[in-house]
């Protein structure tokens, strides 16, 4: 009588080629997460404000504030700070008005150098949702990158 035998060579086969597909693949896949940390500050030292800095704030009457012009609108109803962010944008395209460190990157389009950062300042008892909300109202406009303003850091 026979001793029944498993072929393996097909298995091995298979097993081959999932390595090959995998290995290809996996150069692939996302593998940085980008994030800027902000350096250490020097004690006593006077810094001036960014002229070209936007500032969104949320009022404790749910009311938006876009540096110092009041009545941008609402949380629910965010588009007088959308349209105001789009007209800086467009203005800043315009009079090419590049963020620091993108005027030599030739790789970036004229709309990807233009400064669009925008912080978004919210008193703390605000909750998220209100806050998610305007995040997304400034993405409409076009902004990147995106911040949230911390005061008092402990």
């Amino acid at each position: 009588m026979t001793k029944p035998n498993i072929n393996v060579t097909p298995l091995i086969d298979v097993l081959l080629v999932l390595l090959i597909i995998f290995m290809v693949i996996s150069p692939l896949k996302p593998s940085a997460f980008k994030a800027k940390i902000p350096a250490e500050p020097i004690p006593d030292r006077r810094v001036e404000p960014n002229p070209l800095t936007l500032v969104v704030a949320i009022n404790s009457d749910s009311s938006l504030r876009l540096n110092n012009e009041n009545e941008m609108g609402t949380i629910e109803e965010p588009e007088a700070v959308i349209a105001k962010l789009r007209e800086t944008f467009s203005e800043r395209l315009k009079n090419q008005t590049y963020a620091e460190n993108t005027t030599l990157d030739h790789d970036l389009t004229e709309d990807e150098k233009i400064e669009k950062t925008v912080f978004i300042k919210a008193p703390r008892s605000r909750n998220y949702g209100d806050v998610a909300k305007v995040i997304d109202a400034v993405k409409q406009a076009g902004a990147r990158p995106i911040s949230l303003q911390i005061d008092d850091l402990q």
